[in-house]
Formats: C-alpha cells, sequence, structure tokens
C-alpha cells in the first residue's frame, strides 16, 4: 500500500511547525492572561460602570460617547478605570487635582496615538516625545510671538469677510436655514494658510482643496474609532482591514497637499522672490525653512514634512471647530448675543479697521469663548502613557505602563468642578470668579509644559471671526435640526450646523458713535440730570433701538423730574440736540428712530 503523505519526509518538519506554533499560542495567551491580571490588581482600588468580558467599554466610549461621559462623571467625581477590549485598560482622569499632578510631568505620548497618528501626519509636536519634542517646540515658538500674531489679523479679516461676502449671495437669494461649518471649515483653511504658509489659495472660492478636506474628515473619524477597538490595535490586523488601506489612501492626499506647499515655497526662494512689505516678518514655514537651511541634521525633510502636516491639519480643524461651537452657542442663547454685539460695535464701529488693541478690549466676547470652551472643548481629551509610577491625590498610585486619559470634556462638565456644568454663563469667567477657581479646572488647550502652542493664535482667529460675523448677521438656531457631536479626535459637528441668517442693515457705526458723545455733551452741559443717568439711558435706548432724547423713553428708565427740561431749554440748544439724533437716526442700523412728540419740542 502506498504510503500516506503524513508518512513521508514532511511529516516530521510539519509536526515540529505545529508544536510551535501551539507553543507560541500558549505563551501569547499566557501573557495576556498575566497582563489582564496585572491590570485588574493595578485597578482595583478605583470603581468604574460595568464592563463587557471581551468587549469591555467599547460601545459606551463609541455610541453617543459625549453623553455617557457625562452620566459616568456624575456616579465618579474624579476618575474611572475604561477598558478597551479584554487586555488593555486606560484611566480616564477629569479632577482637577488629578489633572495638575498629570501635566507637570513629561510622559510620552501613548502607543496607541503614535500608531493612528504617524502614518498620516509623521512625527510633529502633536507626537513626538523626550529631547526631539523639546528642540521643535523651541524652533517654532517665535512663529507664535506677539509681533507676528499681529501681522495675521489683515489676513484673518480678509478670509473671514471672504466668507461673510459668499453668506450674503446665499442669504440674498434664499432667506432660510444654512450649514454654517462647512464654509467656517473653508474659512480656518484659508486662514492658516495665509498666516502660517504665506498662500493665498482662495479655496473658499474655487474649491482646491476639497480633497484634502474631506481626506482629514475621513482620517479623524478612523482614527477616533479605532482607537476604541481593540481589535485594529495590532498592526497586521489593522493593515489589511478595509478602514486600514482606506486610511493609506488618505494619508497620501494629506502628504500629496502639504509637500505642494513645501515644494512652492522653495521654488520661490530659490527663484529669489522676497516677501513684500506687508509680510517682512516671518511666518511657520519661514522659520521651519531658515532651521533646515541652517542644520539638515538637526531638521530634516521629514521633520519639515511633519510639522507641516500639523499644524495645516490641527491649526484649522479644531479652529473651524470652536468657531462654529461659538457661533451655535451665541445663537441658542440671543442675550450673550445681542450683548456681545454691542460691545463689538462699541469697540469696532463698523469692523473697517480692527486692531490688536481693540481685540484685546472685548471682555465680554472673551467670555462668551471661553464658556463655548468649556462646554465644548476642541480637544476632549488627550493621553499619555506613564513612564513611571504616579501617585494620585487620594494616595493610590498607577504603574509605569498605565495608559492615563485626561477628559477635559468630562473635566469642564464635573458637577464638583462647576455648578450647573450645562447651562451657558459666560459670567464663569469673570476676574473675580476665574480668581477663585482651580487653575486645572479649565483646560481648552491643555496645561504645562506640553500645552497649545497655537493658543494666541486661536484665541485671535475667534475673537476676528465672531466680531464680523456679529456685526453682519444676527444668527438664531434650527430647532429642528441640532448638531450631533463627531467622535473625532476634534470634537467636530457630525453632520454640520444649521442656523438661520439674518442680514443685518448696513450702516455707520463710527458715525453713531461720535454723535453718541457729543450728545452726551450736550446733555451733561445743559441738562440737570446726574451723568451716570445719563449714561444708562443713551445706552439703553441705543440698544434697544428706541429714540435717546425722548421724554418719555427717559421717564421710563428713571424717575427724575428734570427730563422735563428737554422742552424748556432755548431754542439753539434744541436745534443742536435735534442736529445730532437726526444724524445717529439715520446711521441707526434698525433704519432710525421713530420721531416722537417729545422730540419735536
Amino acid at each position: 500500500m502506498e504510503a500516506s503523505w503524513l508518512e513521508t519526509r514532511w511529516a516530521r518538519p510539519l509536526h515540529l511547525a505545529l508544536v510551535f506554533c501551539l507553543a507560541l499560542g500558549l505563551m501569547q495567551a499566557i501573557k495576556l492572561y498575566l497582563r489582564r491580571q496585572r491590570l485588574l490588581r493595578d485597578l482595583r482600588p478605583f470603581p468604574g460602570p460595568p464592563a463587557h468580558w471581551l468587549l469591555g467599554h467599547q460601545k459606551l466610549l463609541q455610541d453617543d460617547k459625549m453623553e455617557k461621559l457625562d452620566e459616568i462623571v456624575k456616579k465618579y467625581p474624579c476618575a474611572f478605570p475604561c477598558w478597551v477590549g479584554p487586555f488593555q485598560a486606560f484611566f480616564y482622569i477629569y479632577d482637577p487635582d488629578y489633572a495638575k499632578i498629570f501635566l507637570s510631568r513629561t510622559d510620552p505620548k501613548t502607543q496607541y496615538v503614535q500608531q493612528f497618528m504617524t502614518p498620516c501626519i509623521g512625527r510633529g509636536l502633536l507626537n513626538l516625545d523626550g529631547p526631539r519634542w523639546f528642540q521643535h517646540r523651541c524652533l517654532l515658538t517665535p512663529a507664535f510671538h506677539h509681533d507676528i500674531l499681529k501681522t495675521c489679523v489683515d489676513k484673518m479679516i480678509h478670509s473671514v469677510n471672504t466668507m461673510l461676502d459668499k453668506w450674503e449671495k446665499i442669504w440674498s437669494a434664499q432667506e432660510t436655514t444654512m450649514e454654517v461649518f462647512e464654509h467656517i471649515n473653508l474659512m480656518a483653511l484659508d486662514i492658516i494658510m495665509k498666516c502660517a504658509f504665506g498662500q493665498e489659495t482662495n479655496c473658499q472660492i474655487n474649491g482646491t482643496y476639497e480633497p484634502y478636506m474631506k481626506a482629514t474628515f475621513e482620517l479623524g473619524e478612523i482614527i477616533s474609532s479605532h482607537l476604541y477597538n481593540f481589535w485594529h490595535h495590532h498592526d497586521i490586523i489593522f493593515k489589511f482591514s478595509p478602514k486600514g488601506h482606506c486610511f493609506q489612501e488618505l494619508g497620501k492626499v494629506i502628504h500629496q497637499c502639504t509637500e505642494k506647499i513645501i515644494q512652492d515655497r522653495k521654488k520661490l526662494l530659490k527663484d529669489g522672490v522676497k516677501q513684500d512689505d506687508a509680510q517682512k516678518s516671518q511666518d511657520f514655514l519661514d522659520i521651519v525653512l531658515s532651521a533646515q537651511a541652517e542644520d539638515e541634521r538637526a531638521f530634516s525633510d521629514t521633520d519639515l514634512r511633519s510639522e507641516v502636516n500639523t499644524f495645516m491639519w490641527a491649526g484649522h480643524d479644531a479652529s473651524a471647530a470652536s468657531i462654529s461651537w461659538l457661533l451655535y452657542c451665541l445663537a441658542l442663547n440671543p442675550e450673550h448675543q445681542d450683548r456681545c454685539r454691542t460691545e463689538i460695535r462699541n469697540i469696532l464701529g463698523d469692523g473697517s479697521s480692527i486692531t490688536w488693541d481693540q481685540l484685546g478690549e472685548m471682555s465680554y466676547t472673551t467670555m462668551c469663548i471661553k464658556e463655548t470652551l468649556r462646554l465644548i472643548p476642541p480637544i476632549p481629551s488627550i493621553s499619555r502613557e506613564l513612564s513611571k509610577p504616579l501617585t494620585l491625590p487620594d494616595g493610590h498610585s498607577l504603574p509605569a505602563g498605565m495608559t492615563v486619559v485626561l477628559s477635559i470634556w468630562g473635566l469642564h462638565h464635573n458637577p464638583a468642578v462647576w455648578k450647573d456644568p450645562k447651562v451657558f454663563d459666560p459670567l464663569r469667567f469673570t476676574k473675580e470668579n476665574s480668581d477663585q477657581r482651580h487653575p486645572c479646572a479649565f483646560l481648552p488647550f491643555s496645561s504645562g509644559p506640553r500645552n497649545c502652542i497655537g493658543q494666541q493664535f486661536a484665541m485671535l482667529e475667534l475673537k476676528v471671526a465672531i466680531a464680523l460675523i456679529l456685526l453682519r448677521f444676527q444668527v438664531a438656531p434650527d430647532l429642528t435640526r441640532p448638531p450631533a457631536f463627531s467622535s473625532h479626535i476634534v470634537l467636530r459637528p457630525k453632520h454640520g450646523i444649521y442656523l438661520h441668517l439674518k442680514k443685518l442693515p448696513e450702516c455707520s457705526f463710527a458715525l453713531i458713535n461720535c454723535r453718541y458723545q457729543e450728545l452726551y455733551s450736550v446733555l451733561q452741559s445743559y441738562l440737570n440730570v446726574q451723568l451716570f443717568v445719563i449714561t444708562l439711558v443713551l445706552k439703553r435706548t441705543l440698544e434697544k433701538d428706541e429714540q435717546p432724547w425722548s421724554t418719555s423713553t427717559m421717564q421710563k428708565h428713571c424717575t427724575y423730574s428734570s427730563v422735563d427740561a428737554l422742552s424748556s431749554r432755548n431754542s439753539q440748544t434744541r436745534a443742536r440736540m435735534r442736529a445730532v439724533c437726526k444724524e445717529i437716526s439715520e446711521s441707526h442700523p434698525a433704519g432710525g428712530w421713530q420721531r416722537t412728540k417729545g422730540a419735536e419740542k
């Protein structure tokens, strides 16, 4: 009888290979079992929500993540262990004291962040560690100096006005609800291209960067969802999955765009093209190219591409989300929107000329910006892998190697830290309230040595954008289509933000401010009314679109019989007051005040 193939000369090698594979599998199983037991031991002191034996908290973190996190924060006010599959756990913290200790250290980024971020943006400030991170940070910090940021104001104004001109055309064609996030996203990209890379792309008009925008959106979705999918934590499994293939293709789109930016600038420098007088200060790309020219070994082509990738992506994505959520919060809270608009008009006039110093005077608008960043932080969490044990304020310790996630969302929505955390209340950020608060209770830009390098740029962009928008439009929410949160690295609106826009009539706000002061001086000189009453009357009547010299209006706001003096002063004074108020009424955004009987006296 012919011998079976098992009895041939290949039988022994096959048996050995099978035994080797079984032994390898058994060793891996033992390793994973011991890993799980170690994690269970380390996390035993910390209570948390029940986890599935296989999936852990994966479903909880992928479906309505922010709403579920709010429930957990209420039940576990400081921290909780979060299982991603049976063999991996993250430790979530959202208490100011925990955050202070965590952010004071220099622990490296987690391996999972490196695994998903490095292929698409490289190794830049976002995911570098150690001496290399410190070198890049020192090199790039001058790009965000005040003197350079001041030169960005006019570029930002131009980009925002381009977007608003588009809105006016859409509004005039059909006065209806409009999705604004897509427009704001393009505007933010236009700003970063001008301010960081010195490029006039007209991307808001010609759609040049639509493939890039689509790629960043889809990449963010893949990265965020797969961070909490333990099946894809293995490189080989992820690489050969459908999402893994898509991930690689989208990364190529990102790299092509950034490579074009670098080569265009290098070509200009090679041809000896100099910046014009308006651009004498170095931008971000000038600084990194200068560093490479000085020492290519210290700053290679790979470093250059990585930093351009990082700033192009992070520089527009988070800013676009923040501006969009700010606009939505003000739409939901019209009383705060009106107060911001009044402040902006008083400081900027018609917005035709905006300076750095003027933006610094917008105190109430700044409080509204900060409250939006608290309520909806653009980066909902940051993570580190502990390089050495971490002792928490309650005395418990976490071992080296543990992945710690600081949930900025959880911190900002923690009822133990913030009273009524779901309520939009800008007065939380008055100087008095801010001084009384824990320094690590509000962390939209993180804190410590690895805080956001571009936070001043982001605040500047937010102020310019919201100021110009509110000067030209009144916004109200479309309650039939409320926005939902995406599960991206940046907290974007999942299906956009729909708002009702109302175009405000054009007017000369500078004239109003000027005549306001003249009218004030007339009243002060000729009327027996206390100064604080005059200020109150004029302020309220201007805000409410009423006639400031009407006797009935004055009597409505104060109980001074001396206002009757309006009808008893000499004719020259009355004539001067009528002339001033006529100019104001013809320029007022309400289209002119109604003349009243009291005004004719």
